[in-house]
């Protein structure tokens, strides 16, 4: 919502005479823009890639911070205040609003073209503009409570009762839904004579702006709107610290009036920073008003200001911290014993007594006695429950005979796995006759392999030689997290290098161009995100349950599996969750494989010459042994129904993808791979000579200064082939 600057001519007008911009002649014809293209932050293409990763960070900040506010204010009882309620709900609208805007965003700075499409746009727009609103008057819902709490606190929980907690919140977002359609309605229904926005996201300033038809109502109607929004809320947010402060200024002990500001002190830092913006932006004269400036103060109130207020009201809350040990550490010291907290209590009930007895009884012989520091919630008696510091795991065998030789053969082919890995990633990462797009994505293939063995592998060695084969709670939590990220990502990163392969095989002439830098630094980046995303959704999903009856994890690292099956917690959405995701993944990323491999197979059928459709294939074969492998085993593993589901056999078939294909993966595409071969052999003998430049990569530098280059380049007959090789 903004009152507007001066007006700024389109670039396709052609349909419409320059001197009719404010008001189309009847009859004429204007057409409906399919896309728009949005002008960005900045244009200069040095800064693409550094503002990509800033933007991240604060982006994934501002989620795992409002994420963590709404789970926090949910979970804990203690937080079940009217102030936290209106937090979670403040959470929710920076979250949104972030969310709207920031993935187009990021996805822009690594496209060539910023282009949004006409439906998106006014979605875009709707969601910004609804969640603007909320947030101002939300804050200023928030100030009223604050008034409350100190002006009235006798009366505190009457006045600000759940029904008027509701109402206060529920006006706000029903006022800006309301007011959202309404613009967004009026702009969208008129004709555009220019698709460009000046602008990294649809707002109404920018919209207005090429508009071809006379826009004075709107821009009434807005500016109207945006005055009254604003001081509305600054109206009641200004009253009620006038009455907060005139109520303090009337206490005589010093600690009250402290304690008193320590209670507005967050909220009055979120006040301040959020209206400050806005008022500098929207509240300007015209004639200092500047798209560029805008820009930046967008940025501010649209992304570093809802990653702030999490921290604004965590950081000096004492609240909010307890409350988060309280929900993750699910219990405390006293006496040498874990006691539980009503977080950890409240998932035994009588629900689930009779399952709790049933697993107790079948599971007799390896529970840990209560009081014991193995525990995790060791049932005793109804309401008497001790909490788990560490696990333990069973490991491959028990017997003990086998301990020693199974630490040579996994170490073995840990340290085979680390030196293949690494190996891949400093050849691809030095030679330049490798910097190429199937390499690129081999290279996080081995960090990926790398990364999924480093996890597991260590821990399960030590466990061979210690007599006490256990992982702390924390331990197990971050290796399932680890786990999780890799496995996930290898699934989508092998479907992008089908993708690579498709294009490098069907589309040779285009390839450099389809799957440029930018493209493969997104869809890795979008392959590691997933991967981050589904780790920390499923960790949090499984360790907020409860554990009972024995902490013995039937296996050699903690897998989701095991853990559900020492939980006594109904499982039953976190079971369905999980089966769900992993058939998700599994089928999206073997449809892009068979999709890409279908139409490679039929590209090659075409090359006539057997010698063409031989050299086709080799360049697919690595990829296609490494996907069988890999996804033939997953299958096996995840998709097998439960009646046939047996940990042993698991045990068997995690051995095999968590550290054997990661040792197969490095021996696949370098055996067979003369590129990789000719690198490794120039590398141990003329190590100098494998780091220069090639020509491509010299014109690529310099071709545009070095005409003389580009002649040398020329003469030499420069082709794209099949392998993707760009020489």
């Amino acid at each position: 919502m903004s009152p507007l600057g001066g007006r700024r001519k389109g670039t396709r007008c052609e349909r419409v005479p320059r001197e009719e911009r404010t008001g189309h002649r009847e009859g004429q014809n204007l057409s409906v823009p399919t896309d728009f293209i949005l002008a960005g932050v900045t244009r200069l293409p040095g800064l693409q890639l550094p503002l990509f990763v800033t933007f991240l960070a604060i982006y994934t900040v501002t989620v795992v911070g409002n994420l963590g506010m709404i789970l926090l204010t949910r979970l804990d009882s203690r937080l079940h205040t009217p102030m936290y309620f209106f937090i979670r709900h403040l959470a929710f609208i920076d979250l949104g609003d972030s969310t709207v805007i920031y993935p187009k965003m990021l996805v822009n700075f690594m496209v060539n073209r910023n282009t949004i499409s006409y439906c998106a746009c006014a979605t875009q727009m709707v969601f910004f503009v609804f969640f603007i609103i909320s947030e101002l008057f939300i804050l200023s819902a928030m100030a009223y409570d604050r008034y409350v709490a100190i002006c009235s606190p006798l009366l505190y929980n009457v006045i600000m009762s759940r029904g008027r907690c509701r109402v206060l919140a529920g006006i706000p977002y029903l006022y800006s839904t309301l007011q959202a359609l309404v613009i967004t309605i009026k702009i969208f229904t008129l004709p555009f004579c220019s698709t460009n926005v000046s602008h990294f996201y649809c707002d109404n300033v920018p919209l207005l702006l090429i508009l071809c038809s006379n826009a004075q109502d709107i821009e009434l109607l807005i500016v109207l709107l945006s005055a009254f929004n604003l001081i509305s809320s600054l109206s009641v947010v200004l009253s009620s610290y006038a009455l907060i402060l005139s109520a303090i200024c009337r206490m005589r002990s010093a600690e009250g009036r402290k304690k008193a500001f320590s209670t507005c002190g967050s909220h009055l830092t979120v006040v301040v920073v959020f209206y400050g913006t806005l008022l500098f932006m929207y509240v300007q004269p015209k004639s200092a008003h500047s798209f560029e400036s805008d820009k930046f103060t967008s940025v501010f109130y649209t992304l570093v200001i809802p990653m702030l207020n999490p921290l604004i009201y965590s950081v000096r809350n004492r609240e909010v911290k307890n409350a988060f040990h309280r929900v993750f550490r699910w219990g405390c010291y006293s006496n040498g014993v874990l006691t539980p907290t009503p977080i950890a209590t409240r998932f035994i009930t009588a629900k689930f007594q009779k399952q709790l007895t049933r697993r107790c009884a079948e599971e007799r012989r390896r529970i840990v006695p209560c009081g014991h520091a193995g525990a995790r919630l060791c049932y005793m008696a109804p309401g008497n429950m001790t909490l788990v510091t560490e696990f333990i795991l069973m490991g491959v065998s028990g017997r003990p005979e086998l301990q020693v030789p199974l630490f040579l053969v996994f170490l073995v082919i840990y340290v085979l796995t680390a030196a293949g890995n690494l190996g891949i990633i400093a050849l691809t990462t030095v030679d330049p006759r490798l910097q190429t797009p199937m390499y690129f994505f081999l290279r996080h293939l081995a960090v990926i392999n790398l990364g999924d063995s480093t996890v597991i592998a260590p821990k399960m060695l030590s466990n061979f030689l210690a007599k006490k084969k256990t992982i702390s709670y924390y331990g197990c939590a971050t290796q399932l997290g680890g786990f999780l990220v890799f496995i996930v990502a290898e699934i989508f990163m092998l479907a992008v290098m089908a993708y690579d392969r498709y294009v490098a095989i069907c589309n040779p002439l285009l390839y450099v161009a389809v799957v440029s830098r930018r493209v493969c630094l997104l869809l890795v980046s979008l392959t590691y995100l997933y991967g981050l995303f589904t780790a920390v959704v499923f960790t949090l999903c499984v360790f907020s349950l409860s554990f009972c009856c024995s902490n013995a994890i039937n296996h050699f690292y903690c897998d989701i599996p095991p853990l559900l099956s020492l939980s006594c917690s109904d499982t039953h959405v976190t079971e369905t969750l999980v089966f769900v995701s992993a058939g998700t993944n599994l089928v999206f990323s073997i449809t892009i494989v068979i999709v890409s491999y279908s139409n490679i197979i039929l590209s090659i059928l075409r090359i006539r010459s057997a010698e063409g459709r031989k050299k086709a294939f080799s360049t697919c074969a690595s990829h296609m042994v490494a996907v069988t492998v890999f996804y033939g085993t997953l299958l096996f593993m995840y998709l097998q129904p439960g009646t046939n589901h047996s940990l042993d056999t698991d045990k068997m078939a995690s051995v095999f993808y968590t550290l054997v294909i990661p040792m197969l993966n490095p021996m696949i595409y370098s055996l067979r791979n003369k590129d990789v071969k000719g690198a490794l052999q120039k590398l141990i003998t003329d190590p100098g000579c494998a780091c220069k430049p090639t020509l491509l990569q010299r014109l690529d530098m310099n071709g545009s200064r070095c005409p003389a280059l580009l002649g040398e380049l020329m003469s030499t007959g420069l082709t794209t082939d099949h392998s993707g090789k760009r020489f």
